[in-house]
């Protein structure tokens, strides 16, 4: 997919940037995420995972609409969650779509007040995403788009139960999954929620 096909303010962000054709991996991911395939990516540090996920968001909600969530972003920690958020806000200029952090240091009370006031687009530990969800906190029957970025942090903590159950709460979804390098791990996913996802090997 050729950055041509994105939307104008994408488009306008892309050219301040400086970026003006994809990386091998976007040209091979962005134009099947646009198509709504379920997919795991697996591509080295550095290949454009977290890139693509942005450009592949933006593209795919455009604007604000309703109150509730449309994509939800796993990630593994505070930080992390506040950095992609910096970096949604640089690539979101000249849309209307709102992001918010959800991470556990956080007092969950003022959490829940400000997603009940809308969000387009949830960046969320995945601890604080399931204690919000199961208060009623955030509303996931719009969701559009669930994505896992550098997913290895999974398999620590429990993450990866807590991650699944957020699927067996909702419905048709879109499902992504980036991570470095491919984990038996992720096989039962493909027998339940992601039995249709493609595998795309940069690696």
């Amino acid at each position: 997919m050729s950055f041509k096909k994105l939307i104008e303010p994408l488009k306008d962000t892309l050219k301040t940037k400086g970026i003006e054709t994809p990386l091998p991996l976007q040209k091979k991911i962005l134009s099947r995420i646009k198509g709504g395939s379920s997919m795991y990516v697996y591509a080295p540090k550095g290949s454009g995972k977290t890139s693509s996920i942005i450009i592949s968001v933006i593209q795919k909600l455009k604007n604000a609409h309703e109150d509730a969530p449309r994509a939800l972003i796993f990630v593994k920690d505070k930080q992390t969650a506040l950095d992609l958020e910096l970096e949604f806000n640089s690539y979101k200029r000249g849309t209307d779509l709102r992001v918010y952090c959800a991470y556990d240091e956080k007092n969950i009370d003022d959490q829940r007040d400000e997603i009940y006031y809308g969000t387009d687009i949830v960046i969320a530990t995945p601890k604080r995403l399931n204690r919000l969800f199961y208060l009623n906190a955030v509303n996931l029957n719009r969701l559009q788009m669930c994505i896992v970025d550098d997913s290895e942090f999974l398999f620590r903590n429990n993450n990866l139960a807590e991650v699944t159950r957020t699927p067996e709460s909702i419905g048709k979804c879109q499902y992504l999954v980036f991570a470095e390098k491919p984990d038996a791990r992720y096989a039962r996913w493909q027998d339940t929620f992601m039995y249709n996802a493609e595998i795309v090997n940069m690696l």
